[in-house]
């Protein structure tokens, strides 16, 4: 099982290891940041494998299974992919992304909880809205959202992508109504919904007192200044995102795995750690996304990453109108029948799921467990491990 030569891991470790204190950093930042470092080390204990044939032995280290690890999301991914799979539906599909304007992400980073909740709920309730609406689809769709939080270079830059058959039910649940092969919502009705939603629903949370204001944002208590930014909001048009229909069923289980169970960079991004900084690949969507390299200090590359930490127990992937869990059993089954009457259901392949083993980097045999090790006895076997750096 090789690993990348360099990894988010190391440049953390960097970070925490110069000597700076990070005076901001809270108990979840710790937890998460502990759970990356100990990640197949030692220090979690592992297990030896040897292989069915040549019998050559490796000693494996075991996961954190932290969200926020890059190592301990592609078998995640992966499982959610083949579960979803039996929902897909034998349609085009079609992906809308809302953003919240920038005015107010420092305001998302310190009400985490109550921002990306009401940017959740804007948006799905803006899509059904407009769905519903007989001037546009008149029907009764189906999708589900994913947060992401970081931009291309790391900073704060929340947005939801939702995932939408390009179509719907209609209101007494007869007929399967369909969008335009190249239309499926307009996107100002959407942008005007989903404004007025955030605006509303940042309101309502001030009113109630369950925004937080800290640092720069202190003069937001004030009723009279936050009034003045939510009017401020209005002077732009924001942004909402549609893309072109990709495909059917087929195309979505690709598509997918780029957009599940992501954090905010990939170790394969990681270029080189020289002298405390990091470079890493991104991509200028600016320019035709254009591929470039950006070089920061590991101390802002920590800072950044640590960004996009979410709350304890929040979810990050939901479901809505005929996706939603109370629906999905009830009405998919009466979706497909409707489908399959025009067209022919195309089969949805079915995501690999990660091996139970691994191969022999010898022979390439199946590898199997032998023997299982907590962290002290591997502490006993191993030479000395490094000391986590102090934060």
């Amino acid at each position: 099982m090789s690993r990348p030569s360099l990894e988010v891991a190391d440049v953390l470790g960097a970070a925490a290891a110069s000597g700076r204190k990070f005076s901001w950093l809270t108990w979840l930042h710790l937890k998460v940041l502990a759970a990356i470092l100990r990640c197949r080390t030692p220090l979690l204990g592992g297990h030896q494998d040897a292989c069915t044939q040549c019998g050559h032995q490796a000693i494996s280290y075991n996961s954190c299974r932290n969200r926020h690890c890059p190592k301990c999301q592609v078998a995640t991914r992966d499982r959610w992919i083949e579960a979803r799979s039996h929902d897909l539906l034998p349609t085009p599909y079609v992906h809308v992304v809302f953003t919240l304007p920038h005015q107010l992400a420092p305001l998302a980073l310190q009400n985490k909880q109550a921002v990306y909740d009401l940017l959740f709920r804007a948006s799905s309730e803006a899509l059904l809205k407009i769905a519903r609406d007989p001037q546009h689809l008149g029907a009764e769709i189906g999708f589900f959202s994913i947060l992401h939080t970081w931009s291309q270079q790391l900073l704060h830059h929340p947005h939801v992508h939702c995932v939408i058959p390009a179509g719907g039910l209609s209101a007494d649940h007869s007929r399967w109504i369909g969008s335009h092969p190249s239309f499926f919502l307009p996107v100002r009705a959407l942008m005007r919904v989903f404004r007025r939603k955030i605006v509303l629903g940042l309101r309502r949370l001030h009113a109630k007192g369950q925004l937080e204001f800290h640092g720069s944002l202190s003069g937001l208590q004030s009723r009279r200044a936050f009034g003045a930014l939510l009017r401020s909001l209005y002077r732009k048009d924001w942004v909402v995102y549609c893309k072109r229909p990709f495909g059917g069923a087929e195309h979505v289980i690709h598509y997918l795995g780029r957009y599940t169970h992501r954090v905010a960079i990939s170790n394969q991004r990681l270029v080189k750690l020289e002298d405390g900084r990091i470079t890493f690949r991104w991509r200028d969507s600016a320019h035709k996304n254009k591929k470039r390299f950006m070089t920061l200090k590991a101390e802002e590359f920590f800072r950044r990453f640590l960004l996009h930490v979410l709350p304890p127990g929040f979810v990050r992937i939901r479901y809505f109108g005929l996706f939603a869990h109370r629906n999905r059993k009830r009405l998919l089954p009466v979706c497909l029948n409707l489908l399959v009457t025009t067209a022919p259901r195309p089969c949805a392949p079915t995501a690999s799921r990660p091996p139970l083993t691994w191969s022999c980097p010898q022979c390439g045999a199946p590898m199997i467990v032998q023997q299982r090790f907590t962290a002290v006895q591997l502490r006993l076997r191993s030479p000395p491990a490094q000391e986590l750096p102090a934060l």
